[in-house]
């Protein structure tokens, strides 16, 4: 994955608005739909489910990137992909058997994603690293949107890059977070491919507008 890609986080959208955020996306220079489910076990926060999903897929025009942050998500893989997730992303601390959950999601014709938690170490992943399209760096603890940027990601970044090099893994490292045009910059130095933010773009006071000004701080 050459190209660096913001893919703004549809939690911090106006839900009275939906559509209308989802057709912004659309028309922005924004790469990918962020796409939390949350069911209030894993994470102390429930976002949104399946008819939400449905709904977003049936205006989005873009790459469909889905974060669960459930228990048990080998249960929803089928359903999710009929839904039309392009990309899946698991967590490793919810996967007991997580080769298996990833070629399910494989087999369901998505990407197969593993998000970290910040107190997980990038290494776990060492020995499945060429089974995982994209590894999901959480820059901030899962749950809610808004929350400051943990600073200790960079570092973790570094050393998931060196991981997928030495393995010569095709793996791209997605940051999830905290991300502003503060840390953007460092963060793709750093090695990262995909930037997801949230409040930073729909609290401000223009979407688009903010969406360029990271693709173009991210393609420096």
């Amino acid at each position: 994955m050459a190209s660096k890609r913001i893919a703004p986080s549809v939690l911090a959208a106006d839900f009275a608005n939906l559509q209308r955020d989802v057709e912004m996306i659309n028309n922005s220079e924004a790469d990918w739909f962020h796409i939390d489910i949350m069911d209030g076990v894993f994470v102390p926060n429930i976002s949104f489910g399946m008819p939400v999903l449905r709904d977003i897929v049936k205006h989005a025009t873009k790459t469909i990137d889905v974060h669960l942050m459930i228990v048990d998500p080998d249960r929803y893989i089928k359903t999710f992909a009929d839904l039309g997730s392009n990309i899946l992303t698991v967590h490793y601390e919810a996967c007991t058997h997580l080769h298996r959950t990833l070629q399910a999601i494989k087999a369901n014709g998505m990407k197969a994603g593993v998000a970290l938690n910040p107190h997980t170490n990038v290494t776990v992943l060492e020995d499945i690293i060429n089974d995982i399209d994209l590894v999901c760096v959480m820059s901030v603890n899962p749950g809610f949107g808004g929350q400051s940027f943990i600073e200790n990601t960079y570092k973790k970044v570094k050393q998931l890059r060196e991981i997928i090099t030495r393995n010569n893994a095709q793996t791209s490292i997605e940051i999830d977070g905290g991300v502003t045009n503060k840390n953007a910059k460092e963060l793709i130095e750093a090695g990262a491919d995909v930037l997801v933010a949230g409040s930073f773009v729909f609290k401000s006071e223009n979407p688009t507008q903010t969406i360029k000004e990271l693709k173009e701080i991210i393609k420096l």
